[in-house]
């Protein structure tokens, strides 16, 4: 029972992937001290879930509303409890974050956010990868095509893949073939692409292929959610040797003096 007169706390925790010894050292603490859980039952493993101890509740918010979940956190904040929200991934990326933070600044409710491992780092994992490549490109897009959700103008696919830089993308993989035709206004069909999904859990699976082929393997394997597609030269360029071990190369923690 919490301590009386104590004030609650909701902390958002980033759950990673689905692996669930990706989780950090910080929020398995967390969920161990939880007095209420709140999760994203159809992302988080549920497997994560042994670690609350015994008698606390478990909500899976997946038929909530946004007020809903913040009436269940004000209730517990306010009785001093700590909150814990599962997310999956990375809290920060597209896990509708900021309209419950505001929700809970709204009530002065006290919060703390503790990342996780997002899935697209998981997924470069899986395809043993660099996202950025010595000598090739020093830049990683995070988008997602625009469907039922518009995304702005400036940041459709169209206009980023002007940048032939690598890019991933989130809640795409069932508007693949909209998503390829855009990318190919400037990426050739010969670059190299892949899809991973369910990145970090047993059953993960990585499609390999070209932009012009994509669509076809993709459809074939009977992907259709909890995806990401990959795009770019990071997928095939070895890139040069990068300055940071090179032995020619000075930096504050190697000069030009050693032993």
């Amino acid at each position: 029972m919490a301590e009386q007169g104590r004030k609650g706390i909701v902390y958002f925790v980033g759950a990673g992937p689905g692996d669930p010894e990706l989780i950090t050292v910080k929020g398995l603490r967390l969920l161990q001290e939880a007095e209420l859980v709140l999760y994203a039952g159809s992302l988080v493993n549920p497997v994560l879930l042994r670690h609350v101890r015994a008698g606390v509740p478990c909500c899976d918010t997946a038929a909530l509303t946004l007020e809903e979940m913040v009436d269940l956190m004000e209730e517990a904040a306010a009785a001093g409890k700590v909150v814990v929200r599962l997310h999956s991934g990375d809290p920060a990326l597209y896990g509708a974050l900021q309209e419950q933070l505001d929700a809970l600044a709204e009530r002065g409710i006290p919060f703390e956010i503790v990342p996780g491992v997002s899935s697209f780092l998981a997924a470069a994992a899986l395809l043993g990868r660099e996202l950025t490549v010595p000598g090739g490109t020093q830049t990683v897009i995070l988008t997602r095509q625009g469907g039922r959700t518009p995304v702005p103008p400036s940041e459709s696919l169209r206009e980023l893949s002007r940048h032939r830089s690598t890019i991933c993308l989130f809640l795409s993989v069932h508007l693949l073939a909209q998503a390829v035709e855009d990318l190919r206004v400037h990426f050739p069909p010969d670059t190299p692409a892949a899809v991973v999904a369910r990145a970090s859990w047993p059953d993960a699976r990585v499609i390999r292929a070209t932009l012009g082929d994509l669509e076809a393997r993709v459809r074939e394997a009977g992907i259709s959610k909890t995806a990401l597609v990959f795009v770019g030269d990071f997928l095939a360029a070895r890139g040069r040797r990068s300055f940071l071990y090179d032995p020619g190369f000075e930096h504050g923690c190697r000069g030009r003096e050693r032993g």
